[in-house]
């Protein structure tokens, strides 16, 4: 068990940021499944404690829960839900991730969950349709919508193969999703729909703002930062002689590094990364040369 641990710790470590979501999520499911399993053997209702981790649309309950906020965003219940949100988070994610970076990436899942979670409370509150009714959401769903019309907009003419449709423009496919959000506003899970839709519009402000040069997630990522750095152990200050304060260049150099790699792309990187977006589009990732992929992969581990 032990080995096996320490494995998944590795394959962790080593993937990409849209692969540890998806591991992220996963892991939650089988937590909560297994959990929700041992309480069915000994006749115990687990459900009251998942609902704890579901985003409620009444404001009341949302206040004695606000942590759901995000974890509602990482728990799924049924395998066919989390299987397809897993694979467009993780095909979409890719994707967005060589285009605008990790920062942004975790920045929009988290934002993209959020809007969706606010659009939801909001309809349940609001609209007719939900007088007297209270709902629980959960899943990834507004999220990897975020997603999914962020790189859409950004690269709406590349050209993804679908079982049985072929190559398909990613601007259909944003849009074909939406649509079928929108009609399905009626059905049994309308506000799962409503939530989807909040998702996309925070994915679609995005890829707006950027193209003005403004990054919406980036205030979010300093909260995220500053929560990090809030809660990190502070270390030990080395002294040196007379108990003079000593740097460590060591340390220097290894913060100077990773400030370097969480740095967005440039223009200059975007347009070299669109050269080979169009190649791979044209001819397939096999056409690119060896220093085509690494620049890909380099590019892409920012």
């Amino acid at each position: 068990m032990a080995e096996f641990i320490e494995k998944m710790k590795r394959s962790y470590k080593s993937a990409t940021v849209p692969m540890r979501f998806v591991m992220i999520n996963v892991a939650v499911f089988v937590l909560v499944r297994v959990v929700a399993l041992v309480c069915l053997l000994f006749g115990i209702d687990a459900m009251p404690a998942v609902e704890l981790l579901e985003m409620p649309s009444d404001v009341v309950r949302f206040a004695m829960q606000p942590w759901s906020l995000i974890s509602y965003m990482f728990l799924h219940y049924d395998v066919m839900h989390i299987l397809f949100n897993m694979l467009w988070l993780y095909w979409f994610g890719v994707m967005f991730h060589q285009l605008f970076g990790t920062r942004r990436f975790v920045g929009l899942y988290f934002l993209g969950g959020i809007g969706g979670a606010l659009l939801y409370v909001l309809a349940y509150n609001v609209l007719p349709l939900f007088s007297g009714v209270h709902g629980l959401l959960l899943g990834a769903s507004a999220s990897v919508l975020a997603i999914v019309v962020a790189t859409a907009m950004r690269q709406p003419d590349y050209k993804v193969g679908l079982l049985f449709f072929g190559a398909v423009s990613l601007k259909w496919i944003a849009i074909v999703t939406i649509f079928i959000d929108v009609i399905s506003i009626g059905s049994s899970n309308a506000g799962g729909h409503i939530a989807h839709l909040g998702g996309a519009l925070v994915g679609a402000m995005f890829t707006l703002a950027d193209r003005r040069g403004t990054d919406i997630t980036a205030w979010f990522n300093r909260a995220i930062d500053w929560v990090v750095n809030l809660t990190r152990c502070r270390p030990r200050i080395k002294t040196g002689k007379f108990g003079i304060p000593r740097t460590d260049n060591h340390k220097q150099e290894h913060d100077d590094e990773q400030r370097d790699n969480r740095r967005r792309m440039t223009p200059e990187d975007e347009a070299e990364m669109d050269e080979i977006l169009k190649k791979i589009k044209l001819s397939g990732y096999a056409s690119l040369t060896a220093a085509e992929k690494k620049r890909l992969f380099e590019v892409s581990k920012r």
